[in-house]
């Protein structure tokens, strides 16, 4: 439940408003250098408080490495990282611990455990994606060494009613996505969704979206058939971020609607390589990569804590209204780009290591 991967594994620890989260990654390979720089630009692109369209929490999320480095360099021990909470607000939770919050986790988690942390959803926060994007620097500081030529690349391609043109999914590049508060490569579009984000804050709502993610330069034969598919295993773990939705890759649902001689990616030779014409497998066939690029798109739900005024029930059974307080990104998806490719790099790195 709280371990990501078989090969590499991740386990996260820690709740929204406790005094720290953190994680243990075993089985990362040894003699890798930690550009330690590298990490906090990671965790600086998923903090909250970065921009005017995210959460007023303010969280520096500094990285205190336990074990597993010497003079920054990997050990093959399990690399264990805390990450200090600083500042939450738990009071601002306090009317939330008798009552059910609307498309949150509260009523099923309590019916799970019989039990639950009403700070802020404890577990179920999206505060507990920190360690994620730490342990998926270090994934990425792998492949530096291992696989030199791989490169992710992870941007908003929807929020709300705007979306990119899937056509242009190769066009994009990290700066370009990184050079605007939304994460959009498209410039004129990411001004408004940024207007739109803008506009529901004001109106106390929230808004959905998606991550589209392009990986570049992984080679052919990484990932198993079956129950251990590498789509399958990236679906597992995009799902397992907090408001995602929905999972596809390649052409996905449009593939429905398509037919085989429309769909099929015919092979050929170009410049000495087999390669495909077309890409419409997402660059992964059998549950193994082709040596295209993969490409996979997230769904994210609307925010559900809003100031609005919505119905909901007690833990007695009364009937009341909610309108919650606090501090919530009207929209989740531009933290959620950083966290996505994280999970890429970690989901990755194990499909690589027990390929090998």
């Amino acid at each position: 439940m709280n371990t990501l991967g078989q090969i590499l594994t991740l386990t996260t620890f820690g709740e929204s408003h406790g005094p720290a989260i953190g994680g243990v990654l075993d089985g990362f390979p040894a003699g890798i250098t930690v550009d330690t720089e590298f990490v906090a630009r990671q965790m600086q692109r998923r903090r909250p408080g970065q921009s005017h369209v995210t959460t007023g929490r303010q969280e520096q999320d500094e990285v205190e490495f336990l074990s597993g480095l010497l003079d920054g360099v990997s050990t093959g021990a399990p690399i264990a990282f805390i990450i200090r909470n600083t500042d939450q607000h738990s009071s601002d939770y306090d009317e939330l611990k008798d009552l059910y919050r609307p498309s949150h986790a509260d009523y099923a988690w309590e019916q799970r455990y019989g039990i639950r942390d009403w700070r802020g959803g404890g577990r179920s926060s999206a505060r507990v994606t920190a360690p994620i994007c730490v342990a998926g620097a270090l994934a990425m500081l792998a492949f530096r060494k291992l696989v030199p030529a791989l490169e992710i690349t992870a941007f908003t391609s929807q929020i709300g009613p705007y979306s990119t043109d899937p056509a242009k999914d190769m066009d994009y590049s990290a700066d370009m996505a990184d050079s605007n508060p939304v994460r959009c490569p498209q410039q004129e579009l990411a001004s408004k969704m940024e207007e739109y984000i803008k506009e529901l804050r004001k109106e106390q709502d929230s808004t959905g979206g998606c991550v589209t993610c392009v990986v570049r330069g992984i080679p052919a034969g990484i990932g198993n058939p079956v129950f251990d598919k590498l789509e399958a295993s990236l679906a597992k773990a995009m799902l397992g971020i907090n408001a995602a939705k929905g999972f596809e890759y390649g052409d996905g649902f449009a593939s429905a609607s398509q037919r085989g001689s429309e769909h099929n990616d015919a092979f050929r030779i170009e410049n000495g390589q087999i390669g495909t014409a077309t890409n419409h497998s997402g660059g992964i066939q059998g549950g193994i990569s082709n040596g295209q690029p993969i490409r996979f798109r997230v769904a994210f739900k609307p925010t559900p804590t809003i100031g609005k005024e919505q119905n909901t029930v007690t833990r007695d059974g009364r009937q009341t209204t909610i309108a919650a307080k606090g501090r919530h990104d009207p929209c989740v998806v531009p933290r959620a780009v950083p966290v996505v490719e994280s999970l890429t790099a970690l989901v990755l790195l194990d499909q690589y290591l027990s390929s090998k």
